[in-house]
């Protein structure tokens, strides 16, 4: 079987304090802290011995996972496995980047956001640059918040011309025409960004192909639709996964609505859907492409 899983367990401890963030500056407990490493260590586990299987893990903490050793360790261990075609996580980028040295290339990938104001630009783009040489898959991305636009094109003109910059439409905010049109000039998918997608009654993968998993080895189809499939640890959740639609109003996150059979994402990330890396450099706006955005 192939399998795609979220994994998101108990943190939500995060070094940054970004203003849009609900998770800004959380401290975890030392408690909430040991249970989020044994938590991880019991998915690890259980990932390494799934070996008739062939499995692909983005790992998207509410927190920042790599400055935790425990995360570090499970992406060097999970990407040396034959039967993990990719293991990835989201990042701020903020912890030292040495240890990818210690992975398998071909299967580890960074999803990184650069959040202005939370870090000198310079720190960042160095470790950008030296995840570039090193061969590690990696794509950056920034919130498409007005005061972050100079920033945006800045990161744009200064990243290697291979690396994919995202734009992800901010929450709550209303893009014109204009304004929307500046933003695509940075990244050709912002369109896919800038609406929530209808996705109700909608083909999706996740509850079949694609599974979110919590601490405690409880599956849902998504990290957005709650209703549980089973248990990870048991088994229980394998009966419960076939085709279903979606039974959301809207789709208005990239880890969601990616699966989306109504979408072509699948084909535009090609090989890079984790770690959101297109197939193709993303340099044309997809105006071909009917997207199914619900418009403000």
């Amino acid at each position: 079987m192939d399998l795609t899983l979220l994994y998101r367990g108990p943190l939500s401890s995060c070094d940054y304090d970004c203003p849009y963030c609900p998770f800004a500056k959380r401290r975890d407990s030392t408690e909430q802290l040991r249970a989020d490493r044994t938590a991880l260590h019991r998915f690890t586990d259980w990932a390494q011995a799934q070996t008739d299987d062939r499995l692909s893990v983005l790992f998207t903490p509410w927190g920042e996972g790599l400055v935790r050793s425990w995360y570090r360790t499970a992406l060097i261990e999970l990407s040396h496995l034959p039967h993990i075609d990719r293991v990835a996580i989201q990042t701020n980028l903020s912890g030292r980047i040495d240890w990818t040295a210690d992975a398998d290339p071909d299967t580890l990938a960074l999803w990184c956001t650069y959040h202005p104001g939370q870090t000198p630009y310079r720190r960042f783009l160095d470790k950008a640059e030296r995840l570039a040489e090193t061969g590690i898959r990696f794509s950056v991305g920034i919130v498409g918040l007005p005061e972050h636009l100079d920033h945006a094109r800045r990161l744009r003109a200064d990243l290697p011309d291979h690396v994919y910059l995202w734009v992800n439409a901010a929450e709550g905010h209303t893009y014109t025409d204009d304004h929307a049109a500046q933003w695509t000039a940075i990244d050709a998918l912002f369109p896919f960004s800038r609406h929530p997608h209808r996705s109700a009654g909608a083909a999706c993968r996740t509850g079949s192909s694609v599974i979110s998993v919590d601490g405690d080895g409880e599956v849902r189809r998504c990290h957005f639709v709650r209703t549980p499939l089973g248990n990870l640890y048991d088994g229980s959740y394998r009966a419960a996964l076939t085709p279903r639609p979606c039974p959301l109003t809207v789709c208005d996150c990239h880890i969601g609505y990616v699966h989306l059979e109504t979408l072509p994402l699948y084909d535009v990330f090609a090989g890079g859907v984790l770690e959101r890396i297109p197939a193709v450099p993303a340099v044309e706006p997809m105006s071909s492409v009917v997207l199914t955005g619900v418009a403000p």
